[in-house]
């Protein structure tokens, strides 16, 4: 058998999210149908580097999958693609070794999210960010959030804790960055609490609105209370970017 890594792309506006779900629209069993009409394998499999909720798109999610099928990489990818519908892609099909885990060996994991602000929404970005009525202050959110950078309890950004045994992460890199009428916050971390992207994003636009005084995100977290911190953002501004893994061994 052999074990190939994938790396996908979809806009998750029409899909129930990642994982598998009797009678719903997911990425994952898309995904799975295609390669199995194309390998004729019955049972395929697809693991995933982390599950996306409904409506949340990927840029770069990682995959890993066996398969006895013989046909190159190249040739895969192709066929792959063409059996898969407009709003989901494969973007590389490679070799991985036998025991690559795109789950367990995911080191970092970067996300974006992507916020409209300002008196009309474009009806282009409806589906892919998150629309405020109302001008931010991104370099107030860019400040606010730089406490957040380093390692943490991060249980206050984290949906019905607890979920994992910890909810310590590390973040490596946070900015805020404006380009034009869009705000993109970006996060990269070891790892992600559920929906800790989507309640970071929550905060700091009640800073950037001037609701919050910039200092109160680092009193959010140093309380560890999801009651004290923002709203979870919805779904369609966040982006999963980027997975990164350790080099593989030649």
């Amino acid at each position: 058998m052999r074990n190939l890594k994938l790396t996908i792309r979809y806009d998750g506006t029409d899909f129930f999210g990642w994982q598998t779900q009797p009678g719903q629209r997911t990425v994952q069993e898309t995904i799975e149908k295609a390669i199995g009409e194309i390998t004729r394998e019955s049972r395929v499999r697809v693991n995933c580097s982390g599950r996306t909720d409904s409506g949340v798109h990927a840029v770069g999610q990682v995959a890993n999958v066996y398969t006895a099928s013989r046909l190159s990489c190249e040739t895969l990818l192709k066929a792959i693609n063409s059996k898969l519908p407009d709003d989901v892609n494969v973007r590389e099909v490679v070799e991985a070794p036998q025991s690559f885990c795109a789950n367990k060996d995911a080191v970092r994991k970067s996300y974006r999210y992507v916020v409209q602000d300002g008196r009309q929404q474009d009806p282009f970005l409806r589906k892919y960010a998150w629309f405020v009525r109302q001008n931010l202050d991104a370099e107030v959110m860019a400040r606010a959030g730089r406490c957040l950078v380093g390692r943490h309890d991060f249980r206050c950004f984290e949906t019905e804790w607890p979920n994992r045994l910890t909810s310590v992460r590390t973040i490596t890199h946070l900015s805020v960055n404006r380009f034009g009428e869009c705000i993109w916050i970006d996060v990269e971390a070891n790892g992600f609490l559920y929906n800790m992207v989507r309640a970071i994003a929550g905060s700091l636009v009640q800073v950037g609105r001037g609701f919050w005084p910039e200092t109160q995100i680092a009193d959010v977290l140093r309380a560890m209370d999801r009651r004290l911190a923002g709203p979870t953002a919805p779904p369609e501004g966040l982006f999963l970017m980027r997975v990164t893994y350790h080099p593989c061994p030649t």
